[in-house]
């Protein structure tokens, strides 16, 4: 029996600025080619990024409000988180989550999170895109780094 169920495959960015947000991903390493932009007049209506092939799945994740603020200094203040997302982007090495940090946040990017190293055994950042999404920055996990979740 074939396998009918949904993949996901897609995030879209609804932007008020959409000549801001193709500024934002190529600078975070997004390629955009130009013959991917539609222009008309008025400006920029759709763009397609370009996704490298990999082997790795993407996933789909689902965090209460409770832990959100946990591992996202950015929200802790917020008292209705609902519908928040949070589009991830993920590294290699440990260090790139620290110097894409540093790169975007010179370029004048909103930080929500500085790094730091992750209860799940990663190294990991939040940095604000010109919408107000937040954009997470993430290493491959490490046994060596895990610690105990916190208490939610």
């Amino acid at each position: 029996m074939p396998d009918i169920r949904p993949v996901f495959n897609q995030v879209n960015i609804v932007s008020n600025d959409p000549e801001a947000s193709v500024r934002f991903y190529r600078r975070l390493g997004v390629s955009i080619p130009d013959d991917q932009i539609w222009r008309t007049g008025s400006g920029i209506h759709h763009v397609n990024a370009e996704t490298p092939k990999s082997s790795e799945p993407s996933r789909f994740e689902v965090d209460s409000a409770d832990l959100a603020r946990i591992w996202n200094a950015g929200w802790r203040n917020h008292a209705d988180l609902k519908g928040r997302v949070v589009i991830g982007f993920g590294v290699r090495a440990r260090e790139d989550v620290d110097r894409l940090h540093a790169e975007m946040t010179a370029a004048g990017y909103r930080s929500l999170m500085a790094p730091y190293d992750a209860f799940w055994g990663a190294r990991y950042a939040i940095i604000e895109d010109p919408d107000g999404l937040a954009v997470g920055l993430m290493s491959e996990k490490s046994d060596e780094h895990r610690s105990p979740p916190p208490k939610v």
